[in-house]
């Protein structure tokens, strides 16, 4: 039987997959534009459109090239696969309206975190967050709820992999840092985001485990002027938590 070899990749597929991850970029662009960008000839890159839009990748507008409806029934038949999905949404509803800020979900993949749904509460501040966007994890405290609870060598992967670039004055920046601040996760059993992605943003994530291994993590995010003294610290942790208590156990039974 092969076996996988991720040092092993083909130039006419990663051509292909750079060019969707333009055109979700920038929300189209055209030939020159593509070649230019990704510093291949027009004619390779008119023969990767042809390809894309003959199997309905791709829809054309004058001469202008965007991703087509294809990839939302790509991404809703991932996410209907997702056992815990409905779980997932009845909770965080009724956790958004219950505090009134903005509850998130998210899972890990390529040590990334991948939000997968969110609600919004009357209060809730607007947020850049959308089902399927990646984030680092080192900087979200969805993300540090989840690496809280993964093996060390994981974890070093992770970092090793994306690095732990900085945002804000607050980023965790170094290896040190990080694993002492998910030693202090798992004695807690929930992790704060200080304003380390945002200026101005606060979170505070639980995570979500089945039989002790990592699923996911709910979160609630707001502004720093709400998001501080004992609502922040004690309210707000007990909230997620007792969220995430409820999704775990529901997750058995879906």
């Amino acid at each position: 039987m092969a076996t996988h070899d991720s040092s092993r990749t083909v130039d006419a597929v990663q051509t292909t997959l750079d060019i969707i991850e333009l055109l979700l970029e920038r929300d189209g662009a055209g030939i020159t534009e593509i070649a230019d960008e990704l510093g291949r000839s027009k004619g390779t890159i008119h023969g990767h459109m042809s390809t894309l839009y003959k199997n309905e990748y791709v829809i054309k507008e004058d001469e202008m090239y965007r991703l087509s409806l294809r990839h939302l029934e790509l991404g809703e038949t991932v996410r209907d696969r997702l056992q815990i999905y409905d779980v997932v949404t009845e909770e965080l509803d009724d956790l958004s309206e219950s505090c009134g800020e903005l509850a998130q979900f998210a899972m890990p993949e390529h040590g990334q975190a991948v939000y997968i749904y969110k609600s919004a509460g009357e209060n809730a501040v607007q947020s850049a967050s959308s089902p399927g966007k990646r984030e680092y994890m080192h900087c979200l405290s969805l993300g540090k709820a989840m690496m809280a609870y993964m093996s060390e060598s994981r974890v070093y992967e992770i970092v090793d992999r994306h690095g732990l670039p900085k945002y804000t004055e607050n980023t965790i920046t170094t290896k040190e840092e990080l694993f002492a601040e998910l030693e202090d996760i798992r004695e807690r059993g929930y992790a704060f985001d200080r304003e380390e992605k945002i200026q101005g943003l606060r979170c505070v994530a639980a995570p979500v485990t089945t039989e002790n291994e990592i699923i996911g993590a709910i979160s609630i995010s707001g502004p720093a002027s709400r998001f501080e003294s004992e609502f922040y610290e004690k309210e707000l942790p007990s909230m997620v938590t007792r969220s995430a208590n409820v999704i775990e156990i529901n997750s058995q039974f879906s």
